[in-house]
């Protein structure tokens, strides 16, 4: 089973970056599982601008990058998405890298990693209704990383309550995907 961590900012010093190599580190400490982490930010996606909407596209795009983002995500068998919240709501990016795709996320198992002041809980319920749209599988539980309490210069310094929280989240979503996949 492959585990698709989405770094789901492409602002310059990210905290996402961190977030998701947590994530990822925590993820292959299991041997029930393959990991990819997929950094929105090297995918250089355009914003959605095609007069058929990209539901309707069949998976083939106009742009390479949007070809590639569709092929690394339809490889994964679920998704994790580290996402900021920004403005209290989701991050513009990753949102844009989302409705560019439909099939490729279809039925697909997720889980949300979230971090901002109040430790990105508005994006995530934000996310819930959003994925919803793919009939996508959000898994109950959450990461909710707080700014002021769980990162110290940059680094991400999770409580232990957090740390519990990714290992539940894992055990949710291999055993969605599991189900999916008729295992």
């Amino acid at each position: 089973m492959k585990i698709g961590i989405v770094e789901g900012s492409v602002r310059e010093g990210r905290l996402a970056t961190t977030v998701a190599r947590w994530v990822a580190d925590a993820a292959a400490r299991r041997a029930d599982v393959d990991h990819e982490v997929l950094a929105l930010a090297d995918f250089d996606l355009p914003f959605v601008d095609t007069p058929t909407p990209p539901a309707a596209l069949g998976a083939q795009y106009p742009y390479e990058s949007v070809q590639r983002w569709s092929t690394a995500i339809d490889a994964c068998d679920a998704l994790i998405l580290v996402t900021p919240e920004y403005n209290h709501g989701v991050p513009g990016a990753l949102k844009n890298a989302i409705d560019w795709l439909s099939g490729e996320l279809q039925n697909k198992p997720a889980a949300l990693v979230s971090y901002g002041a109040d430790g990105g809980v508005r994006a995530v319920e934000q996310w819930r209704q959003i994925l919803a749209n793919f009939n996508m599988h959000v898994v109950r539980s959450q990461v909710a990383l707080n700014l002021f309490t769980e990162f110290d210069d940059g680094a991400i310094a999770p409580t232990e309550r957090s740390s519990g929280a990714l290992d539940t989240l894992l055990e949710q979503l291999i055993a969605s995907a599991s189900l999916r996949a008729g295992k």
